[in-house]
C-alpha cells in the first residue's frame, strides 16, 4: 500500500506542475540563488525595519506615486536626475519600497528603503535577493527585471516599487 500512495503523490505533483506550466502569458525568466551569485561587492544598507505580518488588501496594482528628494533635470533618456523613492509595494511577507538614483539620465544606484524582515527566514532570503534585484534593475536600466527563484514575492513588490519611482523621474 505505501507503494500505490507513493505513486499517487507523485502521479499528482506532476500534475499540478503541468497545470501551472500553461499559463497564459509565460512567467518571466527566474534567476535561481546560488552561493556563487551572491555578491557582497555593494551590500544593500539595513532598512529600518517596518513589521508587517498581513497579507496586502485588494488586488490592484499600486499606482504609480512616489517622491523626489532631488531638484529634478530632465535628460536626453526621459529621466530627471535626482532621487526617487517608489510607492510601498506590499505581499504576504511585508512592505518593499526603494529609492532609484538617477544621473545624466542613467539609474546609478537602487537603496531599499524597506523589505520583508518580520521572520528569520525573510531576513536570509532577502540578504541574498536584494543585492541580485539591484544589480538586474543597473543592467535592465528599468523595472523590468528578472524574478529571483525564492523570493518571487520580494522581486515583485520591487519591481513595483521601482517602477513608480521611474514614473515619478519621467514626470
Amino acid at each position: 500500500m505505501p507503494f500505490r500512495a507513493a505513486i499517487t503523490l507523485a502521479a499528482t505533483a506532476i500534475g499540478v506542475v503541468l497545470l501551472f506550466s500553461f499559463r497564459t502569458p509565460p512567467a518571466p525568466p527566474v534567476a535561481t540563488l546560488t552561493p556563487s551569485s551572491i555578491s557582497s561587492s555593494s551590500p544593500t544598507p539595513a532598512p529600518t525595519a517596518t513589521p508587517s505580518g498581513a497579507p496586502p488588501s485588494g488586488g490592484a496594482s499600486p499606482t504609480p506615486t512616489g517622491t523626489k528628494s532631488a531638484t529634478p533635470t530632465p535628460t536626453a533618456s526621459g529621466f530627471k536626475s535626482g532621487s526617487f523613492t517608489g510607492q510601498t509595494s506590499a505581499n504576504p511577507y511585508g512592505n518593499v519600497q526603494v529609492q532609484v538614483v538617477i544621473s545624466g539620465g542613467k539609474i546609478t544606484d537602487v537603496k531599499t528603503i524597506q523589505y520583508p524582515n518580520g521572520h528569520q527566514q525573510s531576513v536570509f532570503i532577502n540578504e541574498q535577493a536584494l543585492p541580485m534585484l539591484r544589480g538586474e534593475v543597473l543592467q535592465a536600466q528599468s523595472a523590468q527585471i528578472n524574478i529571483i527563484g525564492g523570493a518571487t514575492f520580494t522581486s515583485e513588490s520591487y519591481a513595483q516599487s521601482v517602477q513608480a519611482a521611474l514614473d515619478v523621474a519621467r514626470a
